[in-house]
């Protein structure tokens, strides 16, 4: 089922929101600083969070070493493309598929992004 396109000036600023039908690019984001606008899209299309083949997701208890060690090569390999800050494509997926934990919905293709402040959405 293809979803209709949203336009830049319909999307809200600084609301990641998962691109499931876009071919290479797993999210959206219309980044929002400092009265600039600009729309970024990040993340390999396909990816899953929290498993090795995929993005590490949140840090877990008792993960396995592999898990920990590309954490970190992900924030060594894009840090200072993170710390450009809300106009980076770097800063987004550190967020979103890195940092903050991504659950995946018992196969319902969904998924809902827990920031430390608590519940923030779900994304089809």
């Amino acid at each position: 089922m293809a979803t209709k396109p949203v336009s830049k000036k319909d999307m809200a600023c600084n609301k990641p929101r998962a691109t499931p039908s876009h071919p290479k690019k797993s999210h959206v984001v219309k980044a929002c600083e400092a009265g600039t606008e600009k729309v970024i899209r990040f993340g390999e299309q396909g990816k899953k969070v929290g498993t090795v083949s995929g993005t590490a997701g949140k840090p877990k208890a008792g993960e396995s070493a592999r898990m920990k060690a590309k954490r970190a090569s992900f924030k060594a390999r894009h840090g200072k493309n993170i710390a450009k800050g809300k106009m980076s494509a770097a800063f987004w997926s550190d967020r979103v598929k890195w940092a903050i934990m991504a659950v995946m919905l018992n196969g319902m293709g969904m998924t809902a992004y827990v920031a430390n402040t608590g519940f923030t959405g779900i994304y089809a």
